[in-house]
């Protein structure tokens, strides 16, 4: 590759890199794999090359979930430290998890993806009303215990197989739930950061299998992983979670369920705009 061709790439590979950042803060101060901001990302700089083809989607899908493995893994050591990751809710629920990323990957190729990002989208927004206004969605907050049995089997596996599907580590749905369910927010945005994991690993795995043979596929993948573009992504976000992290704990219960509402508005447009821009 001559020297022009890799100046070229440099704003490539710098837009990839500030989306790490931004991944790997989300990681740290939400609970959430990045992958809302990944996803995106990755479309843009394989759309091109790929014409904006399947494989576009499905490399970016597959990457970003490598990606969220690293986030989600600095995201837990730092919100750890602070004593804010109920481990055993994550070992109760990653079989179900994990049973779930299998049927998301089996489902992947005949799915309507638009469809659930719609439904995705707007769930996605009223719950940022939830958050940002309780007081007119509910007169008085009631909380519930967390789902055990067959509803945590359900919820749990539902929660794999829809965050498989779209790329990301599904930590938006699950800090709800324990916040609905009574549980402090920063002890739900830690404990999230572990469900990404736990859905990150097996979807890349996945993804990387199915992508194996393919042709047309961006240079440095491994089937739909592209390794260059985890690498940038990923080595930033190493640096950003735990400033995340630090920055979730210096806020109180009440500002950070109002910041992790207005982030939710953001990412009911992130998904609202990809929605209509494929349509």
């Amino acid at each position: 590759m001559t020297t022009a061709a890799w100046f070229d790439l440099l704003p490539l590979f710098a837009a990839l890199m500030a989306a790490g950042a931004i991944a790997g803060l989300s990681a740290g101060l939400f609970g959430v794999g990045g992958g809302f901001v990944v996803v995106p990302a990755l479309l843009v700089a394989f759309g091109a090359a790929l014409e904006g083809g399947a494989s576009g989607l499905y490399v970016a899908v597959g990457t970003s979930l490598a990606t969220i493995i690293v986030t989600s893994v600095r995201a837990v050591q730092a919100h750890d430290k602070r004593g804010s990751v109920d481990f055993s809710i994550l070992k109760t629920w990653a079989p179900w998890v994990f049973i779930g990323v299998l049927g998301g990957l089996a489902v992947t190729a005949v799915v309507e993806t638009q469809t659930l990002i719609m439904t995705f989208a707007v769930g996605v927004l009223l719950y940022a009303f939830y958050f940002l206004r309780p007081k007119f969605v509910v007169v008085k907050e009631q909380y519930f215990a967390l789902p055990t049995g067959a509803g945590r089997a359900v919820l749990a596996s539902g929660l794999g197989g829809f965050s498989a599907l779209l790329g990301i580590g599904g930590g938006t749905p699950f800090v709800v739930t324990m916040v609905v369910c009574g549980r402090p927010v920063h002890q739900a945005v830690g404990t999230a950061a572990g469900v990404g994991f736990l859905i990150a690993v097996p979807g890349t795995i996945g993804f990387a299998l199915m992508g194996i043979g393919q042709a047309d596929l961006p240079p440095g993948s491994i089937g739909y992983v592209n390794l260059p573009a985890f690498a940038a992504i990923a080595i930033v976000s190493l640096f950003t979670a735990p400033l995340g992290a630090r920055l979730a704990h210096s806020l109180n219960e009440l500002h950070l369920r109002r910041a992790f509402g207005v982030y939710l508005l953001l990412v009911s447009g992130l998904m609202l705009s990809k929605y209509f821009s494929v349509s």
